[in-house]
């Protein structure tokens, strides 16, 4: 049996590698991998928390299913929401946002 420890180092450097992006980036596509890897490393901790804490319940499979459900979602809109910047203008940058909103 593996050892929690190697789940949650491999949770842990997802959820930075994940954040680094999010900070890094700025095309809007990259922006939204970074949050998926987010919600990924999310999902291991709540199974390998799941397994080793209460093994004989499904709590934290069904929240990482939701996790993912909800994931699927706002990875649909925000990609229409990004296919319309890119329309309207030309870009899809966080600057380019910017450049909406005026």
């Amino acid at each position: 049996m593996i050892p929690v420890q190697f789940y949650l180092v491999i949770s842990t450097l997802l959820f930075f590698i994940g954040v680094f992006g999010f900070i890094a980036r700025k095309n809007l596509i990259g922006l939204l991998m970074s949050i998926e890897l987010i919600l990924n490393a999310v999902n291991i901790n709540f199974v390998a928390f799941n397994r080793y804490l209460f093994p004989n319940q499904l709590e934290g499979y069904v929240y990482s299913l939701f996790v993912i459900v909800v994931a699927a979602a706002e990875t649909a809109v925000a990609i229409a929401i990004i296919m319309n910047v890119y329309r309207r203008m030309g870009s899809e940058t966080v600057k380019s946002i910017n450049e909406l909103k005026n």
